[in-house]
């Protein structure tokens, strides 16, 4: 699995941030990577008080998931 892994942080508290994955099954890196720009515009057209600083793709750690 991949997931594109971001940080993101409130608008009018910008040292109030956290980490946010979203997860792919059956997509590549390469594809995470093309993608990943627009699936974080959605996500941030649907969390508007929040704001993006910066994303990645990676492969899924499942230890490192949140509970």
């Amino acid at each position: 699995m991949i997931e594109l892994a971001f940080v993101a942080c409130l608008t009018l508290n910008p040292t109030a941030c956290k980490d946010e994955t979203l997860l792919y099954a059956d997509v590549s890196m390469m594809t995470c990577l093309m993608r990943g720009q627009s699936e974080l515009a959605a996500w941030q057209n649907l969390h508007p008080d929040w704001k993006i600083k910066k994303w990645s793709c990676r492969i899924h750690d499942p230890a490192s998931a949140k509970a």
